[in-house]
């Protein structure tokens, strides 16, 4: 099964996601044997009670607890999942990266059509930010007097991370409800007007020259289809590169994701016959 789902799901380069994996591969097992056994069961009928063997309805339908008892060994094995598997997995995940684990803290600002993304800089902590200075050239509002947003970087439709680092990313959206969602990395977290809400988790490997996409797993309007950035997972050195790289005249901030406007309608001309 394992194999068979490994052609059609992305791979995982995280280090929780093989807890994402199993889970979905046992739930393919349950819902294949239930399938092969509910479709065998359907055929059994269409043979057993088949007109011409029982022309006349029977009204007192089935006397035996075998169908009460195959369904109570379903909702067994559904217990087991849920209390062996996705409990226990969403406890670990749920606890976020201590202080000791150095984690690294990104912000995403959701936008149509586009992910804002937000470093705090060297100094380890992000500037204020105020809905009124938000502007074409400043997307997300970063207050420019304020002292630590002096080493902050915003960039656009880019997420730079470290590998085997643990990541916090704060996701939230400045119009609609988005969905935030890393593919390879076996997360997804709504984006919510109003709202920061934090995931994380840790690349477990390097971007390679791959194309690792950031993606918007919900319908946000006309270009939904063209909410795409890209993930990248850097070595420290390549890293601390690019940030060095990256200046207010400098920014990383690649065209956007422009949506064409709606062509106005024309008036319908008639001619009389």
């Amino acid at each position: 099964m394992r194999e068979l789902l490994a052609r059609y799901m992305p791979p995982d380069y995280s280090a929780h996601g093989y807890e994402v994996d199993n889970l979905i591969i046992w739930t393919h097992w349950l819902m294949f044997v239930l399938f092969v056994f509910w479709s065998a069961y359907f055929l059994y009928v269409l043979y057993r009670f088949r007109a011409s063997r029982y022309p006349k309805a029977s009204y007192r339908g089935m006397e035996s607890h075998w169908s009460t008892w195959s369904e109570a060994g379903v909702a067994v094995v559904e217990v087991i999942l849920l209390a062996a598997f996705s409990i226990p997995a969403w406890y670990r995940w749920s606890s976020r990266p201590t202080r000791e684990a150095n984690p690294v803290e990104v912000r995403i600002v959701a936008e149509q059509f586009a992910w804002n993304v937000h470093y705090a800089g060297p100094d380890g902590v992000f500037g204020r930010t105020d809905l009124k200075l938000v502007s074409s050239t400043n997307p997300i509002g970063l207050d420019v007097s304020d002292p630590y947003a002096k080493d902050d970087v915003v960039a656009l439709n880019q997420l730079h991370l470290e590998v085997n680092r643990p990541a916090i990313i704060h996701v939230t959206s400045k119009d609609v409800i988005h969905s935030f969602k890393l593919p390879v990395m076996r997360v997804e977290q709504d984006a919510i007007p109003g709202m920061d809400v934090p995931i994380h988790f840790t690349p477990v490997r390097t971007t390679n020259g791959d194309r690792w996409e950031v993606v918007c797993a919900q319908l946000c309007g006309l270009g939904h289809y063209r909410m795409r950035g890209q993930l990248f997972v850097d070595s420290k050195e390549d890293l601390q590169k690019w940030f060095a790289s990256q200046t207010p005249e400098n920014p990383a901030t690649p065209a956007a994701n422009p949506v064409p406007e709606a062509t106005p309608a024309q008036p319908v001309t008639t001619t009389g016959s």
